[in-house]
């Protein structure tokens, strides 16, 4: 079939050679494993070389700080919105709606400002400036701001080891298949295989266990971040990053091993990794599918978009800050907490009531003690 085509008024238009895939006549879906593909070595080069740049920035990114690795994940989230939303760019529905598009990125940062509104503390807009007038402009604007954003700013490692076990398994499912993959996993995906699927898990699992270890020795990641400062950081992680002794065996060259209870929680977050999250890319496979596309986008050579990237993200991100706030998250009220929510949910003249009503409590304690 030719790429040119007539239009209506008998124009010659050219067909747009996109990431659409052109579906089977038989609305069937033949496999193409990896293994067999002839041009896996040119495909392979051309991923590594995307991958290589991405590890670089994304290392950068990293470096920089909390503040930046939140600007980095709203970037991502933008172009990801932008990618889903020309899924339907050019359907006959949207044409005749005027505004469409600007209607559906005003509900798009509208949820945005809303969601990071709720977990931006006011001691970042303290950072920014103390005058009251300029004060109410800039709360205002971070007033109604997403659970990734708190997560990140909790502390790095929390961010960036989920993170990293998702391109951990990426990569490792993506070579499992492409030298020994010889069994389809899912339809959805024909070039998923059940090799790379559990030599993948293998991998993520034990990556995990390893990289808390890695991650948790530095307090640039462990730290929490409470203000919009960019310098080093200096605190006590807490128990998670304290390394705590198990006895071994006498046959063993060593007497004890070392391990971070973090070490434990990071075997979870691997397990998950493994074999939950990829789910996540199991359903963008059946939508991509469904409109008949290759790829969400071309942003990245070899890997497609960025939702293409990040699929299995989001639901690595969620089973995380839930898990964390679960399990890892001391349930206690320590006193910096307590003050800090006096201080951001108080008014001035609830604060001075309080202070009124403690001190009153507290000098009745004191003559009670002085009258024994």
């Amino acid at each position: 079939m030719s790429s040119l085509q007539r239009n209506h008024s008998g124009k010659i238009r050219h067909r747009r050679h996109s990431t659409e895939a052109a579906p089977d006549v038989n609305g069937s879906v033949k496999p193409s494993l990896l293994v067999n593909d002839q041009n896996k070595y040119k495909t392979m080069l051309v991923r590594a070389h995307s991958s290589l740049w991405m590890l670089l920035g994304f290392a950068l990114v990293i470096y920089m700080g909390h503040l930046y690795i939140c600007a980095f994940v709203v970037g991502i989230q933008i172009i990801m919105a932008r990618e889903l939303f020309a899924l339907r760019k050019q359907a006959y529905e949207d044409k005749k709606l005027p505004g469409f598009r600007i209607l559906i990125w005003y509900f798009f940062f509208t949820a945005m400002l809303f969601a990071y509104g709720r977990f931006i503390s006011r001691q970042l807009v303290n950072t920014v400036t103390s005058d009251k007038l300029y004060y109410k402009v800039v709360s205002g604007l971070v007033k109604y701001q997403m659970v990734i954003c708190y997560f990140l700013y909790i502390a790095e490692y929390r961010f960036l080891l989920p993170a990293s076990l998702i391109a951990i398994n990426d990569v490792a499912a993506y070579f499992f298949g492409f030298f020994f993959g010889r069994t389809p996993l899912i339809k959805l995906s024909p070039k998923k295989t059940w090799e790379g699927f559990i030599g993948a898990s293998f991998a993520t699992i034990i990556s995990a266990f390893v990289l808390a270890d890695i991650l948790g020795r530095f307090r640039w990641l462990t730290c929490p971040r409470k203000d919009l400062s960019t310098g080093w950081l200096h605190c006590d992680p807490g128990l998670p990053f304290k390394p705590e002794s198990y006895p071994l065996p006498g046959w063993f060259p060593w007497k004890e091993w070392s391990v971070m209870p973090i070490q434990w929680h990071a075997l979870a977050l691997g397990l998950f990794a493994s074999i939950i999250a990829p789910f996540g890319g199991f359903f963008a496979s059946g939508l991509k599918r469904a409109f008949k596309i290759k790829d969400f986008g071309d942003s990245i050579p070899g890997h497609g978009g960025f939702t293409d990237r990040m699929d299995c993200q989001m639901m690595m991100a969620v089973f995380a800050y839930i898990y964390h706030q679960s399990f890892v998250t001391s349930q206690g009220f320590s006193v910096e907490l307590i003050l800090d929510q006096i201080i951001n949910h108080l008014t001035d003249q609830e604060q001075h009531d309080l202070h009124f009503q403690l001190g009153k409590i507290l000098r009745g304690r004191l003559e009670e003690l002085l009258l024994q």
